[in-house]
């Protein structure tokens, strides 16, 4: 295969937006689409060297195996053995916990997978995550498991058919990616299924140029082709941002652009010898360190700091990006990419132990709960579901299950508790998980009422098939019962959604003949309370991660307030806002805090623990009508 220099500058290209994206710099809003070229880049050489190997008969599953390992391994296990110590000293046992996952995931290849699961791209606790950055690898890696095999079985039956199931998979992709929009989900942005479209279109280009090669295009087509493709780059890492739909249509413009280069641009062409100067290409030969070096680094500065880091901070995080990258690519990439110095053998023998020490380390973390006796504990307060849910099981009746530890989730359930054994329960908290965290402190406050919560799976509106059973039950009794409306309104999809679902609530159960008060929600949190209640040495304090600005929560307020207010006066309910009963002023700024004096008042990042529930009960109780 010849070399290309114009590839290991389209390299830098592509490596220089992500890591400014990932840094924090507003200007490369769309520099994530870096990726998206590293995929079509993949996807083209892998494919141009089976090609070769194939047509002279010498490709080897083996050796392309061994070439991948030798390519991939060696730099990821020291960046990964370097993090290590560093996720001990600094990160809190929620954090440490989820990155000793991560660690499993990534050395096995699924690391797309799990952070899938976890959370959006775009989220920002994903910004403090040391090893995100992989699951771009697991996309590659995983399409190299499938894609020789594949190659090899319809190379010798059916190069035609091999074409067509190609094109077929590519267009199944692309839908599949364009389809999860609609969807809303997050999962798409990490998934080979969603993914690998991209990569199949570095498969055609390869094709294409090993059969036709690019003798056919005149110079002048040739240097406005490649010209194009570089400025349509250039265009989406500045015009495009977190809020464009990814991966979908938008998709094409990385991608279908970094084929025009590798149709049209050579040496032969200005394009070409831009691309294929000598920064451009030394900043692409060390590109795949850099990639892995630099997200552990920003992740672990950001959980050090009390906020964000400055530009001059991030400036000099990527220049020790760089000077890592490039002591890790010389005396690591280079050294065991020689076969004269380690043979296959050690390769495979070397690699197996790194992934069997680390998979040891991960599993050895998370089954010790991040360790948590390396900080020590400030805020009391319980925290988890456990020993909320206990408090609920033995202290009121008709709880179901009777125990979480010992059932089903509690959410798959009608779950109903009662204060009183007897009788039909005067005040209801009717809605999800949110009316069960107020129902708690709402009781203990209302000690001669019977005071019960419905909850079912999904949104409480009367046409939601889920909460049928529990209409029919209010609705058929003519007890004049007092129903508290409350949801987790960060999970509703629109204003007018909220408005449609509980406008037509409300009218079904005011014509039944019941009372109906609306209740907002308390600030939710971007950390887990877990992490709020240790001291940690280098602050002092809980982490700021634990408090939020006054103008975030009105931000969170935007998808509801004014809804419920409209609401209620539509229908002369009360509304009452709980939200600022947990902000006040401190230093002059207004913060909401998910603790108070020396307790913690949050069991995870959107439920009150016991003590929450109690002094948001506290509130309600004196709001509420008698």
């Amino acid at each position: 295969m010849d070399y290309r220099r114009e590839i290991d500058g389209l390299r830098a290209l592509a490596l220089l937006p992500v890591i400014f994206f990932h840094a924090g710099f507003e200007l490369f809003s769309g520099g994530f689409v870096g990726v998206d070229v590293f995929f079509v880049i993949s996807g083209y050489l892998i494919t141009t060297i089976i090609l070769i190997e194939l047509e002279k008969g010498k490709f080897s599953i083996v050796h392309f195996y061994e070439r991948r390992a030798r390519r991939i391994l060696p730099a990821l296990f020291i960046v990964i053995f370097v993090t290590i110590p560093f996720a001990w000293l600094w990160l809190l046992p929620t954090d440490m916990k989820k990155f000793s996952q991560s660690l499993i995931a990534v050395v096995l290849f699924v690391s797309n997978i799990f952070f899938a699961r976890e959370s959006g791209y775009f989220d920002t606790e994903a910004e403090l995550k040391p090893l995100l950055h992989t699951w771009s690898l697991a996309v590659e890696e995983q399409f190299y498991i499938f894609f020789p095999i594949f190659l090899i079985l319809f190379w010798t039956l059916n190069k035609k058919l091999l074409i067509f199931l190609l094109g077929l998979i590519l267009i199944v992709s692309f839908s599949l990616a364009q389809y999860s929009l609609n969807l809303k989900s997050s999962a798409a942005f990490y998934l080979l299924t969603t993914r690998g479209w991209e990569l199949l279109i570095g498969v055609f280009i390869a094709f294409y140029l090993f059969k036709f090669k690019r003798n056919n295009f005149s110079k002048y087509f040739s240097e406005a082709g490649g010209w194009f493709g570089v400025l349509l780059i250039i265009y989406a890492i500045f015009s495009y941002s977190k809020t464009t739909p990814f991966p979908s249509f938008y998709s094409l413009v990385p991608t279908l652009s970094t084929g025009l280069i590798f149709l049209f641009a050579s040496q032969k062409t200005i394009v070409g010898q831009v691309l294929g100067n000598k920064i451009f290409v030394s900043v692409g030969l060390i590109s795949y360190s850099a990639y892995l070096w630099h997200q552990p680094l920003f992740a672990f500065v950001r959980h050090r700091s009390q906020s964000e880091p400055g530009h001059i901070m991030f400036f000099a995080l990527i220049l020790l990006t760089f000077l890592f990258a490039y002591l890790s690519w010389k005396f690591v990439e280079l050294p065991f990419r020689k076969k004269e110095t380690i043979i296959r053998g050690k390769i495979f023998i070397l690699s197996f132990i790194c992934i069997t020490f680390f998979v040891a380390i991960g599993y050895l973390v998370y089954s010790k709960n991040g360790f948590e006796g390396r900080f020590k504990r400030i805020l009391t307060g319980d925290i988890g579901q456990l020993e909320f849910h206990k408090y609920i099981d033995t202290k009121y009746f008709d709880c179901e299950p009777k125990s979480v530890a010992e059932t089903a989730p509690y959410w798959k359930k009608f779950l109903r508790c009662k204060q009183s054994k007897k009788g039909t329960p005067d005040i209801i908290l009717l809605g999800d998980s949110y009316s069960e965290h107020l129902f708690l402190g709402l009781a203990e406050y209302f000690p001669k009422k019977n005071i019960a919560f419905y909850i079912q799976t999904g949104k409480p509106y009367i046409e939601n098939l889920q909460f049928k059973s529990i209409f029919d039950e209010l609705l058929s009794n003519e007890k004049p019962q007092h129903i508290i409306m409350t949801m987790y309104y960060g999970s509703v999809d629109s204003d007018s959604e909220l408005y449609y679902g509980f406008s037509s609530t409300i009218k079904a159960l005011l014509k039944s003949g019941k009372l109906v008060t609306l209740v907002g929600n308390v600030p939710f949190f971007k950390t887990d309370p877990a992490n709020c209640v240790y001291l940690v040495e280098y602050k002092k304090n809980p982490p700021p991660s634990c408090t939020l600005k006054i103008n975030d929560v009105e931000q969170q307020k935007i998808k509801y307030d004014n809804v419920l207010l409209r609401l209620s006066q539509e229908f002369r309910l009360p509304y009452i806002r709980i939200d600022s009963l947990l902000c006040s002023k401190n230093n002059e700024e207004k913060i909401c805090e998910m603790f108070r004096d020396k307790s913690i008042l949050y069991r995870d990042r959107i439920h009150l623990n016991i003590v929450g529930s109690k002094i948001v009960g506290n509130f309600l109780s004196q709001r509420l009508l008698p």
